[in-house]
């Protein structure tokens, strides 16, 4: 049970218990039968507990389908809404009939005692099926008037009419609010949840939009002079003009200028700084609500290294973020045994496996690049990715860059996708 609410996101968790609390009612309801076998006994007592094991079932059908309604995912339940309004008028008219001709207190107590839970859980249940909350005075005022007027028709002094509509309105008003106050925090979770996930769509689009212009910016203007240059060396060749020579040997210069160009803007695009992704991570967990500790020696570490290690912290975060409800995390980095060790675990997300995704097959890739390695798991309580790099030795290789331009390849370099 532990690791299955561990598994939900922030949001699942919500609505899983919202849905519990009204289920535990129609439970409780159920339950609250088992009292009633005493007083009235046997055979007596079977309708009643028949009449309210009826009608706790058909809340916990209609408190299901409402909240699917609730949520977008199914129609208003109309048919369950209608049943259970007649069945709950019925057992608690019924239930109030008995007590007021019962000459047995302990019966009278029984009844009574119906006549309260049906109606509480009821006009909670119907209450998630009307979104209009302007309804529920007319409704709670409604019921107190007809349980009052039914009170009179059954023979009993204003007093007792008066004390029996009070108590109708006062337990239909409160859990029509309790109701109306649950749904409101329902929804108000997954706004906020659906505004962080365009937040973070939004960022994801302003860094594409931010690499296109820097592309733009590159390639716009060499590109223009390429097609005018291109453009006049073959109108020089259809003349037979030496000069169109020239000109194709100046296309060439500039189209390798801007291919030097391009890779710098790749470089600057992936090259991530260990410091400030550390810091960037801590301000993210913290704003999330989750603690967020660092504990980060003073190292002196190549620039490959450094952004293979800022790699990793950048995709801890996004899974901390993403994958569990963590309510702490420690980022720690330093040197052991010679080698350079980053460590980021926290205690909300399960062990991790290989399916397929490209998260950490992509980590990995990126350390091979400085001999590197990354292993991750979870002990059952905590999960823990481990990043072991050496310090910068002469024969680690440049994942991102080499310092004189190139980047090792066959020439051809493209930024990674930005999500």
């Amino acid at each position: 049970m532990r690791q299955w609410w561990r598994r939900k996101s922030t949001t699942a968790k919500v609505e899983t218990y919202t849905r519990w609390s009204f289920h535990s009612f129609a439970v409780a309801e159920a339950v609250a039968t088992v009292p009633l076998l005493a007083p009235l006994g046997f055979p007596e007592a079977v309708p009643v507990v028949l009449a309210v094991l009826a009608h706790a079932a058909l809340c916990a059908l209609t408190a299901s389908r409402a909240l699917d309604w609730a949520r977008g995912n199914r129609g208003r339940p109309r048919v369950l809404l209608y049943a259970l309004g007649l069945l709950t008028a019925g057992v608690a008219a019924a239930a109030l009939l008995v007590a007021d001709r019962s000459a047995d207190g302990q019966v009278q107590q029984a009844a009574g005692s119906v006549y309260a839970m049906v109606l509480a859980v009821g006009s909670g249940i119907l209450a998630l099926g009307v979104r209009n909350t302007t309804v529920y005075p007319v409704a709670v005022g409604g019921a107190g008037v007809a349980v009052g007027a039914l009170a009179l028709v059954a023979g009993a002094g204003p007093p007792a009419a008066l004390v029996a509509a009070v108590i109708t309105v006062l337990v239909t008003g409160f859990m029509c609010f309790v109701t109306a106050l649950t749904v409101w925090l329902l929804e108000t979770v997954y706004e906020l949840d659906e505004a962080r996930e365009n937040r973070a769509r939004l960022a994801v689009a302003e860094e594409r939009l931010r690499f296109g212009r820097d592309l733009h910016d590159v390639l716009g203007r060499n590109l223009a002079v390429i097609a005018l240059k291109a453009e006049l060396a073959v109108e020089l060749a259809r003349r037979g003009r030496p000069e169109a020579v020239d000109q194709m040997t100046e296309v060439e210069r500039i189209a390798q200028e801007s291919q030097r160009e391009v890779r710098a803007v790749v470089r600057g695009y992936r090259r991530a700084d260990l410091g400030t992704e550390i810091t960037g991570a801590r301000g993210v967990l913290e704003a999330a609500g989750i603690h967020c500790e660092v504990s980060v020696e003073d190292m002196d570490l190549p620039d490959e290294t450094q952004s293979a290690l800022a790699w990793v912290v950048r995709e801890a975060t996004t899974n901390v973020l993403r994958h569990g409800n963590a309510q702490w995390c420690a980022v720690t980095a330093g040197t052991d045994g010679g080698k350079v060790v980053l460590v980021v675990e926290n205690d909300g997300v399960e062990d991790v496996r290989d399916t397929g995704g490209s998260g950490l097959a992509g980590l990995r890739e990126r350390l091979a690049a400085v001999d590197g390695t990354l292993t991750a798991g979870s002990d059952g309580a905590t999960f823990r990715l481990v990043a072991t790099v050496p310090p910068g030795s002469p024969g680690s290789r440049a994942f991102l860059a080499s310092p004189d331009g190139t980047d090792g390849t066959d020439g051809t370099d493209y930024p990674e996708d930005a999500s």
